[in-house]
């Protein structure tokens, strides 16, 4: 079983017990033994079963060198229970295997599991779509209004307007994208998240895996954005919180021996009975703090240990996914094993394991488990807990990768129009954007729907008397040049466009201006006059 072990859902539990069975009963060592007057062929005893099989787990990169032989000796039990061996009169599922010289064989039927039977495919229809640019409504037809004075109508923002009328850009209709909701926003970390996670897994799909009627989006909102500066989720509700006796045990151990809040006198083995009353309130939990729907997302996990990095992502995506009182729990839960695991003024906590080993065998059955109690949950949860407790400050940090492309999804989907190079007017909060059109569409707004917005234009530009005369006869002149019909039917005659236009002012040429003048030429002057 050297290398990474790769797996699915519940044939990955499977394929690791029959494994391990696999190498069990193919390097553990058989000999003749003497019992009850008798010789017994191809046998073991307890305690070389227990010796062997220990070994073996702590030197297999799916267990680690954690593994101790009490939990060695409880994994042979259940391979008595489930006939993986049995003493030499064929008993087994009755009794408990025993580390002595009480011996024991492998029987002749195969001990193996069958895979379980893999569900019918699934679409993903339990996952929600993501919105996209196409979800819009078109904006009804305004209704003709009178002509006043455009905000913003400077030179540029005419030009801009002028150039899309005129046919500078491709036509557009015009229509507004629908306002994201907190459900949509959801949505998108529902969908993006368990693409992330099934990508870092590299699995094909999360069937089997991932049921996605469990994954909440409200769930992984809460955890990204409400915790507080140390990344420690918050709870709205205070009644999902733990007691307050619990916290307070918790910090009082943690940061053992300065912090002591309910100033309780101190004695000898205090410490110990700090332990085991945050221990009561966790074993006493319904469920692991990883949630039963979840067990086989981290038993996967399990198979990336090897690889820091990668594990640390996928239990990044993974713990996200936690209601946020699990994750809280879990939080503080992992913060406290490291800080005790770590101090070295705390007295130890049992004469014969070692701390760290004891919070380890402690806690770990409280974050990891299966509903059906599978054979390997000990190990498996001691393997996990134990790279958590060693990483859990990066373990609990939001993936960067994960929240960078949610966000440039929602500013993607909220980006309506761009704002012009060198135009005064700021597009951006508008809440138009353009959509191509059939041609023949196209045909039909320049006949029909195209009429009232240049009329307004041309009456805008009229009615605007901050603009220069000499630039708004120019402005004119081009729409006129562009849109003949139209102008032609806001000035019939000449006298109803001399009624709206500013006359042209008449300049003198400078040579006549002087015999305006009442004083007298100078030589220099009339000789310059009669030159010219």
């Amino acid at each position: 079983m050297e290398g990474r072990v790769i797996g699915a859902g519940p044939y990955r539990a499977t394929k690791l017990w029959n494994e391990t069975i696999h190498l069990f009963r193919g390097g553990m060592p058989l000999r003749r033994h003497w019992a009850h007057f008798r010789y017994y062929d191809c046998t073991f005893t307890g305690s070389e079963a227990v010796d062997y099989l220990h070994q073996l787990l702590r030197h297999n990169c799916n267990f680690g060198p954690e593994v101790t032989r009490h939990q060695t000796l409880q994994l042979l039990r259940k391979f008595l229970k489930a006939h993986v061996v049995e003493d030499v009169k064929g008993r087994h599922g009755t009794e408990d295997f025993e580390d002595n010289g009480h011996l024991y064989r492998f029987p002749t039927l195969s001990p193996l599991k069958s895979f379980p039977s893999r569900p019918l495919a699934r679409d993903n229809t339990d996952l929600p779509r993501l919105i996209r640019w196409d979800d819009y409504e078109e904006l009804p037809q305004q209704e003709n209004t009178a002509p006043g004075k455009s905000a913003g109508m400077t030179s540029d923002f005419w030009n801009k307007r002028h150039s899309v009328a005129i046919g500078d850009v491709h036509e557009c209709k015009l229509i507004r994208r629908k306002a994201i909701t907190p459900k949509q926003v959801d949505q998108i970390w529902k969908k993006m998240t368990a693409a992330h996670l099934q990508r870092v897994l590299g699995l094909t799909t999360l069937e089997g895996v991932l049921n996605p009627a469990h994954v909440k989006g409200s769930y992984i909102v809460h955890n990204v954005f409400s915790v507080n500066k140390s990344g420690i989720v918050v709870l709205e509700n205070k009644a999902d919180d733990m007691p307050y006796w619990v916290i307070s045990a918790m910090r009082c151990l943690a940061n053992w021996p300065n912090n002591n809040e309910a100033n309780q006198p101190v004695y000898t083995g205090f410490e110990r009975d700090v332990l085991k009353t945050v221990a009561d309130y966790f074993q006493r939990l319904k469920e692991p703090l990883l949630t039963f729907h979840l067990y086989e997302v981290f038993v996967n996990i399990l198979s990336l240990l090897k690889e820091q990095d990668l594990a640390t992502e996928a239990l990044q995506v993974s713990t996200l996914l936690l209601p946020p009182p699990n994750r809280r729990r879990l939080q503080l839960l992992m913060r406290l094993m490291a800080r005790v695991s770590q101090n070295t003024q705390l007295p130890p906590l049992n004469d014969t394991i070692a701390t760290r080993t004891l919070m380890v065998q402690t806690f770990s059955h409280c974050v990891l488990g299966s509903v059906d109690e599978m054979d390997l949950d000990e190990l498996l949860a001691s393997k996990l807990v134990t790279f958590m407790m060693e990483h859990h400050t990066t373990i609990f940090q939001v993936p960067g990768k994960l929240r960078c492309q949610v966000e440039e999804h929602l500013s993607y989907l909220k980006r309506v129009q761009i704002k012009y190079a060198g135009s005064d007017t700021d597009f951006s909060t508008s809440p138009a954007f353009c959509k191509l059109i059939r041609r023949v569409e196209s045909e039909e707004q320049k006949v029909i729907g195209t009429q009232t917005p240049l009329q307004e234009l041309l009456e805008g530009l009229i009615a605007d008397n901050e603009l220069p005369a000499k630039d708004k006869r120019k402005r004119l002149k081009q729409f006129q040049k562009s849109y003949p019909e139209i102008y032609r039917n806001r000035f019939p005659s000449e006298e109803s466009r001399a009624a709206v236009m500013p006359e042209k002012t008449t300049r003198l040429k400078p040579h006549l201006m002087f015999f305006n003048l009442k004083k007298p030429f100078t030589p220099f002057q009339r000789s310059w006059s009669f030159r010219a």
